[in-house]
């Protein structure tokens, strides 16, 4: 039970009724859809806590219920889902899953999406088309989203789809950390970091940075009338016996990675490692990546991976560490740039 506290004078000016001061505590929950049950048994172990206990339902009509078995009136409550496939189904438990919170009196909801749903709808590429992602931001606003917080966003410009906080968090480190464990100092001598496209030069020219490499892009186009075809035109670099490191935001069904690492090969890389935060490997992916052109696949686990999407050269690292310490630090009104040295 709350300790109450003896009323002031102060108090009763302030409209306050005798006897109904109480001192409260922040509390913080986690709370999880069905998307990545083991992503989110992570973060709440790394956080010294337990998922709240939840009740899911999905009726024969295909219609989903969700409801909290325990109180969490006045709690601090991090909401942790995953979108995999069924992409579509995932998002529509999230906003029961926000409505039975904000109906049930949470303090504040922060929705913990690793991979944001929709991101590469980020703008109008044609006449008459939507802004898919912007459209996610304000239905889980309106749910009653009241922050949110994603690793790697397809574009940066997301984060100002929403009407409130937005963390957002870089999975380089966790990637970073592997590749200083495991490159060899030959491999780290002839590295060249690699962007799959112009508009991941940013991002690679950080890793260039902190790996003390030197930076090649590849020149690609999309044709805007067939989904997932890429053509590359040309390598801006010198790649020649290079170890090069294909850095990413996401793969998909792997085609602009294939095709970019033949590329590099066809132009006398030695070896070709991609590292990628999203393995959203849609099919044929796994297929694909196993090309003789890549050498290996560095991913987290934002996204559930079954054990038919695994393959041989394929490396999977935790992503839950980075999360509990970004729950942690917005919960204690820490410092979320501070994990990241102020740089993306």
């Amino acid at each position: 039970m709350a300790k109450r506290k003896k009323t002031t004078d102060l108090d009763r000016d302030n409209g306050i009724a005798p006897g109904l001061v109480a001192k409260t505590k922040k509390r913080l929950v986690v709370a999880a859809g069905r998307s990545h049950p083991a992503l989110a048994e992570e973060v709440a172990a790394s956080l010294g806590t337990e998922v709240v206990p939840t009740e899911y339902r999905t009726f024969a009509s295909g219609e989903i219920l969700t409801r909290f078995e325990v109180s969490i009136r006045g709690c601090d409550v991090f909401l942790l889902q995953s979108f995999g496939p069924p992409v579509n189904e995932w998002i529509m438990e999230m906003l029961i899953m926000l409505d039975a919170l904000k109906r049930a009196s949470a303090k504040r909801i922060t929705v913990v999406a690793p991979y944001f749903p929709y991101s590469r709808q980020d703008k109008k590429g044609r006449g008459r088309e939507p802004i898919s992602a912007r459209l996610v931001a304000d239905l889980a606003q309106t749910a009653g989203a009241d922050r949110i917080m994603s690793v790697d966003l397809h574009a940066a410009q997301i984060q100002g789809f929403f009407d409130g906080p937005v963390d957002h968090l870089f999975a380089k480190p966790v990637l970073l950390e592997y590749f200083e464990r495991n490159l060899t100092a030959e491999d780290r001598e002839l590295l060249t970091v690699v962007s799959p496209d112009t508009g991941r030069v940013r991002v690679a020219d950080t890793w260039s940075d902190s790996l003390g490499a030197p930076l090649a892009i590849i020149h690609k186009r999309r044709d805007p009338n067939v989904a997932n075809q890429v053509t590359v035109n040309e390598i801006v670099g010198d790649v020649d016996g290079r170890v090069c490191l294909l850095v990413d935001d996401m793969i998909d069904t792997g085609g602009t990675i294939v095709k970019a690492a033949q590329a590099l090969k066809n132009n006398g890389a030695q070896k070709v490692i991609v590292a990628a935060t999203h393995a959203v490997f849609s099919h044929p992916a796994a297929e694909r990546l196993q090309d003789a052109a890549i050498d290996e696949v560095v991913v987290t686990d934002s996204i559930p991976l079954p054990e038919e999407k695994l393959f041989p050269g394929l490396t999977v690292l935790p992503i839950a560490p980075l999360l509990a310490r970004a729950i942690r630090e917005v919960f204690e009104d820490g410092s979320v740039t501070s994990m990241f040295d102020g740089a993306a």
